[in-house]
């Protein structure tokens, strides 16, 4: 079988591409790098590939709000392709300021009975950028095959200073749980995640949330920076480390890939 093939999408200012495909080649996918303008033109198309990922960074420099303009791009110049893949059951993941893309695109969480928007992504409560390692657990009842098989709690950088995720009231939030969107949680062992466990002051410590068909996850942290056990600042202390734990969301992300 041929490996699925992988758009990791480019776009100004952003800066993971090339970590994000190293990800996708090591979890058994052929990535390649493909700009949002060559795709526009009609040069590359989406629907030839079997998986995205709008990797992180600082798309247009930020402005007008995190991930705003790469939203609205995708929206204007990409929007029937992408809703086309979307529903075709094809994985898509947004890490970091690809997470704020997709939400701002209205791509997370993905229902259509409320055009009020019930998530969003906004200043971390420290008020500054936050870059360390955190703990991440997956909820048992998410809808996302990207976390299946994640019955311990893994470890994977942050770096962001807009990544709190915010919800429009309690009633949004209690939607989130009982539709299985809630794909993982920062941890810090028993209970709530008090700061730093949870970097950003998330609603109920989410750091990732999928669509309700379960295909487009959005994740704060950085899996694609944790694949390599020498990528982890215990790794010399931690022999029994023969990869990193990120690279576990790619292996789900490009088997279920490779299965449609």
């Amino acid at each position: 079988m041929s490996a699925p093939k992988a758009l990791i999408l480019r776009a100004p200012g952003i800066n993971r591409d090339q970590d994000a495909a190293f990800a996708c080649e090591l979890a058994g996918a052929a990535p390649e790098r493909v700009h949002v303008n060559q795709i526009a033109a009609g040069a590359t198309r989406l629907s030839d590939y079997a998986m995205l990922v709008i990797p992180g960074g600082f798309s247009y420099g930020d402005h007008l709000g995190a991930g705003k303009l790469l939203a609205v791009d995708l929206v204007h110049r990409l929007g029937e392709a992408l809703h086309r893949f979307v529903a075709d059951g094809r994985p898509v993941i947004g890490i970091c300021n690809g997470f704020q893309v997709l939400v701002k695109a209205g791509l997370l969480p993905g229902w259509d009975d409320d055009p009020t928007p019930a998530v969003t992504l906004t200043d971390n409560e420290s008020a500054r950028f936050e870059c360390r390692w955190v703990r991440l657990e997956a909820d048992p009842g998410s809808r996302c095959p990207f976390t299946d098989g994640l019955d311990r709690a893994i470890e994977v950088p942050v770096a962001h200073g807009e990544g709190r995720v915010a919800v429009r009231d309690q009633a949004a939030l209690e939607a989130l749980r009982a539709r299985g969107l809630v794909a993982l949680r920062y941890s810090a062992g028993e209970g709530p995640a008090p700061y730093p466990a949870n970097p950003n002051g998330s609603r109920d410590d989410i750091a990732a949330i999928c669509n309700p068909q379960g295909n487009v996850l959005g994740l704060m942290p950085h899996p694609e920076n944790a694949v390599l056990p020498q990528q982890h600042p215990r790794w010399t202390r931690e022999p029994w480390r023969d990869e990193g734990d990120g690279l576990l969301i790619f292996r789900n992300a490009v088997r279920y890939a490779a299965a449609l």
